[in-house]
């Protein structure tokens, strides 16, 4: 059974040089209530510069592009290149002013559309012991 969504942009990511913020739309700055309790969010937003054919047909990739990492399903990596190019990053809050949320940093690219913010609680989100293929590495 496919399912169609509509999502809809609630704001934008902001990161350029020494700036990386996530600006929120209007209707949707009533949303912030108790924020500034948290210190940490998760921030979904969509790979608008992967989304096309070619990029939402990729189920296999090479991790982070490198030929030398097994050929590995797109479900299994962090590939921009997916059926749904959704992304999610983990982000330390450093000031919340308006509409406005000043972060540490974001895997994003300036003037990517915002979906959602969730707040980070950590009883709730951590995985516990953890399990990664050697590719990954230990950054």
């Amino acid at each position: 059974m496919q399912l169609e969504f509509q999502l809809v942009s609630i704001g934008r990511i902001v990161n350029q040089e020494n700036d990386c913020r996530i600006e929120v739309d209007q209707a949707y700055a009533d949303g912030f209530l108790g924020l500034e309790q948290f210190s940490h969010i998760d921030v979904f937003y969509w790979l608008h510069e992967n989304d096309h054919a070619a990029g939402r047909g990729t189920l296999r990739v090479h991790p982070r592009g490198n030929r030398d990492n097994p050929l590995t399903g797109v479900f299994a990596t962090r590939s921009p290149r997916r059926p749904n190019p959704i992304a999610v990053s983990r982000c330390r809050i450093l000031d919340i002013a308006g509409r406005t949320i000043s972060i540490d940093a974001i895997d994003a690219r300036d003037g990517s559309p915002l979906i959602d913010i969730k707040a980070h609680i950590p009883f709730q989100d951590e995985a516990g012991e953890v399990r990664v293929p050697e590719w990954v590495g230990r950054e």
